[in-house]
């Protein structure tokens, strides 16, 4: 690693666009870092050389609100080109980018931290130019825009280079379109930051947002806009309340637990020449949740949602439930009894997606949502053996067909080493003989060896193997399901988000749209959403009453817990609903100076006798420790 380079640090405006910051910060990158290390190395050594004199320049003379933005996409690219660099060097540079983006956050405000991982790239216009960054206001016209509008991840490559003049990409490449209208917590998910996102100062960002103390939407109202700001019971809107992704997410399993009651009457019904009371239920409630999963893939874009773990659920339950509808139409108007059973037969199915999918909320629990990307790892490397298998299997199965004619068909010799495969090993040496008197045997036994010896073992030895990397990475991994499980569910850029089957009604008035404005139609979707959705309000206000109560009542916040808090003066130490009620957000709230800031108007203020009794006790350890000394002092004399 050669030595820093403090005069490369570029210079970075507060109007910069989006392009060019992210070109300025890859050429500091690939000229500091120019050898392999790893995410501790950087922790410990590069990062005091190398990387702390880009984050202070960032902390004190950079104010441009998408600095993490362009870190986060910029570790993206560096980690896209790792497959045609063999000396690991853009692997170190992506997790560099991700360091560096991590220990910027740390030394924001809370304030300003909430700002910079929640703020939203501006859309590009049709002449891919970067228009000047605003606070990430949405209009009337981006309610219904997708928050991910272009194609897949492809940057350019020419980052790589080991010359910093060449490592600008070419004017046709724009990661401001690759990433607009994606804020910095969903940037990072689809750039598998996952380090960043585990980071104790990012999850509480996160765990605000999943609780309802950071939000996204404050008024319901025409010129309601977007923005992330930290909750005010008297000055947010109650039904701003649904957007919260704890009451959305338990709201959704009461959905799926409906769904599920629905699914099972009809499967126990099997009503075949009528279509019942509970059959029409269940339609309702799959075109509701189709309706929804469009609705939510329009919104998150297709990075995002591919992310996330129960989109294949998802989408199985949809593909079964309208297979279903359409064999058991065609059955009805046909009256064929064959194809209406047939049908139920694929509905029978639908429960393979469906009760997986209400259980997705254990997903948030540590233990299972470490499982959970155990077994995709799993699935995809058992996938791949496959291939492995199917070839000697394939063989064999031909060898053994050809070999046993006239004696056993090929359907049946082939559900025989389908036996045999797995662990019917006496069964093959059974009708070896009866295969061939001289081949059968020893290919028999070949076979067996392979299979029930050779690949079982090996399959075995891998997923042991990918569960172990997984394990290694417990933690990394399940914060990272996490975090996409709630920008998911908290990102969207609609101002009235109705919860299923609800989310029917506003197709119902869509037509409107022909005759209304914009602005009046957005009335009429708020007063049909107050119309409709009252009685969740009230269960979400009720929840939120007891809790407060319930906190009250048994000393949440003590005299003690204050004093610690006013002293620390992290502002990722502090709760971040201390003073929400009592006073409103901080707004304008300057920069730290460093890692250490005091926010005393956003702070619980201890008694002047606390703060007394505490300087007391301070000056009393104070003399106790300077008698220890002297006392050591004249033993050793």
């Amino acid at each position: 690693m050669k030595g820093p380079k403090h005069s490369a640090i570029p210079h970075i405006g507060g109007h910069e666009t989006f392009d060019v910051l992210v070109r300025k910060l890859s050429v500091y990158f690939v000229q500091q870092i120019d050898s392999p290390e790893t995410w501790e190395t950087l922790r410990r050594t590069v990062y005091g050389t190398h990387l702390k004199p880009l984050v202070t320049y960032l902390v004190h003379d950079t104010h441009h609100p998408a600095v993490v933005n362009a870190l986060l996409a910029l570790k993206g690219h560096f980690a896209a080109v790792e497959a045609s660099d063999d000396r690991g060097i853009s692997q170190t540079r992506s997790l560099a980018c991700e360091f560096v983006a991590w220990r910027f956050v740390t030394h924001l405000t809370e304030t300003d931290a909430i700002e910079s991982l929640c703020f939203d790239l501006p859309p590009v216009t049709e002449k891919k130019t970067q228009p000047a960054v605003s606070n990430g206001v949405t209009d009337v016209d981006t309610e219904t825009a997708p928050l991910l509008d272009g194609g897949s991840f492809e940057p350019d490559q020419s980052f790589a280079d080991d010359d910093p003049e060449s490592a600008n990409p070419d004017e046709s490449t724009s990661f401001a379109a690759v990433f607009a209208g994606l804020n910095a917590l969903e940037i990072a998910a689809v750039s598998d930051a996952k380090k960043f996102l585990s980071q104790k100062s990012v999850q509480r960002i996160i765990d605000g947002i999943w609780k309802g103390d950071i939000i996204f939407w404050e008024t319901l109202g025409q010129h309601s806009s977007k923005g992330a700001k930290v909750y005010n019971e008297r000055r947010s809107d109650l039904f701003c309340r649904l957007r919260v992704p704890l009451y959305s997410k338990v709201f959704e399993v009461m959905f799926f637990a409906g769904f599920l009651a629905f699914y099972y009457t009809v499967l126990v019904e099997k009503s075949a020449d009528r279509i019942t009371t509970a059959e029409i239920m269940l339609y309702v409630w799959l075109a509701s949740f189709t309706y929804n999963e469009i609705v939510e893939f329009w919104d998150a874009g297709s990075a995002l949602y591919a992310v996330d773990f129960w989109s294949l659920w998802d989408i199985g339950i949809i593909v079964t439930g309208f297979t279903f509808l359409i064999v058991r139409a065609i059955g009805l108007a046909q009256s064929d009894s064959k194809l209406i059973d047939t049908a139920f037969d694929i509905l029978s199915l639908e429960a393979l997606f469906l009760v997986p999918r209400l259980c997705s909320l254990l997903s948030l629990h540590p233990y299972f949502g470490t499982l959970l990307p155990c077994l995709k790892e799993m699935t995809k490397d058992f996938v791949k053996f496959l291939g492995l298998v199917a070839i000697l299997y394939v063989g064999f199965n031909t060898t053994f067909a050809f070999l046993a004619r006239g004696v056993y068909s090929v359907k049946h010799m082939n559900w025989i080493l389908i036996k045999v495969f797995f662990g019917s090993s006496y069964l093959g040496f059974d009708v070896a003989e009866e295969i061939s008197p001289i081949l059968g045997p020893p290919l028999m036994f070949i076979f067996v060896c392979l299979t029930n010896i050779l690949l079982i073992t090996s399959l075995i030895s891998l997923l042991s193997n990918s569960l172990t990397k997984v394990i290694e990475h417990a933690r990394e991994e399940y914060l990272s399901v996490y975090a996409v499980y709630v920008l998911e569910a908290s990102t969207s850029n609609r101002l009235t988000y109705f919860l299923p089957p609800l989310n029917l009604l506003p197709l119902l008035i869509r037509p409107l749209r022909l005759f209304v404005s914009t602005e009046d139609l957005r009335t009429i979707r708020i007063i049909l959403l107050k119309a409709t959705h009252w009685p969740f309000v009230l269960c979400i206000l009720a929840w939120e009453r007891s809790r407060q109560m319930w906190q009250t009542r048994h000393g949440k916040c003590t005299t003690r817990d204050q004093v610690k808090k006013l002293i620390s003066g992290r502002s990722f130490q502090q709760p971040l609903l201390v003073t929400a009620i009592e006073e409103p957000p901080l707004e304008g709230q300057a920069r730290s100076s460093g890692s250490v800031v005091i926010t005393t108007n956003n702070q619980p203020v201890a008694s002047a006798e606390t703060i007394e009794a505490l300087l007391t006790a301070v000056q009393e350890l104070k003399q106790q420790v300077e008698t220890l000394s002297s006392t050591m002092v004249n033993r050793e004399d």
